[in-house]
């Protein structure tokens, strides 16, 4: 088989992968709950690193801890990750637009796409290819081809009033240049100084740290009260959840 198809492997192996992990929602979902509550405002999402952008889509999965369902009726999929800790609070987030960046957008509304999304995953785990066939059949977001630090800068200028924005990333972070890492930083910093109760912004992450604790860090840095959360840890998957609300 690697003889016989070798060039159309070689052609694969040109791409950088690309695991557009929706279980991740399940970090992202209870974050979101917390800020729709606080602020009570429609949400405008911005996603850096989106890959294909089934993400962007968290508010139409469905999230189940131990003893509760979050979510829509009749939900894309449902998400059921190991959860340690409270139970999550607050409102289901009202998404007004949803947008995302990735230097290599996968579309998939594309056969040749979406067949590539589903061979990133790991054969042996059934679960995460049935939750992401599921996504990508309901998907819906756009995906714009550029830099994340270059769109995030534009993002970041466009009126918003009402609304509170949303920045966030899950495992995408960390492949930036350091050097984008810091004008991303600035940025935000810039216009979360401007941000008002109005015109709250939000950066929340997923993302891996220094920490020798397992998983991801999850991380939301509020504005205008310019103040940092840890909001717990997430496993690289979204198989488990150890979650620490807001305080």
């Amino acid at each position: 088989t690697l003889t016989r198809h070798g060039r159309f492997i070689e052609n694969w192996l040109t791409y950088p992968p690309q695991t557009n992990e929706v279980a991740r929602s399940a970090g992202l979902i209870p974050a979101a709950m917390w800020l729709q509550h606080q602020y009570k405002l429609p949400i405008f999402l911005s996603e850096l690193g989106a890959s294909a952008g089934l993400n962007l889509g968290f508010d139409r999965f469905a999230l189940t801890v131990p003893g509760h369902r979050f979510g829509p009726d009749q939900p894309v999929l449902d998400l059921a990750p190991d959860w340690y800790g409270p139970v999550p609070t607050g409102l289901w987030p009202h998404i007004a637009e949803r947008r995302g960046v990735d230097l290599n957008p996968l579309d998939p509304t594309k056969p040749e796409d979406a067949t590539r999304l589903i061979a990133y995953l790991w054969p042996d785990q059934p679960e995460r290819i049935a939750r992401t066939r599921a996504a990508i059949a309901h998907h819906s977001a756009n995906v714009d081809t550029g830099d994340a630090i270059d769109w995030l800068a534009q993002r970041l200028e466009l009126p918003r009033d009402g609304h509170l924005h949303l920045i966030y990333h899950t495992i995408a972070w960390q492949y930036f240049p350091p050097e984008q890492q810091a004008r991303g930083r600035a940025l935000l910093a810039h216009a979360g100084a401007q941000a008002t109760n109005q015109t709250p912004l939000a950066w929340l992450s997923i993302e891996a740290d220094a920490s020798d604790q397992q998983g991801a860090a999850i991380t939301l840095h509020l504005w205008p009260a310019n103040v940092i959360f840890d909001l717990g840890r997430a496993d690289f998957h979204g198989r488990w959840i150890d979650w620490i609300p807001p305080e």
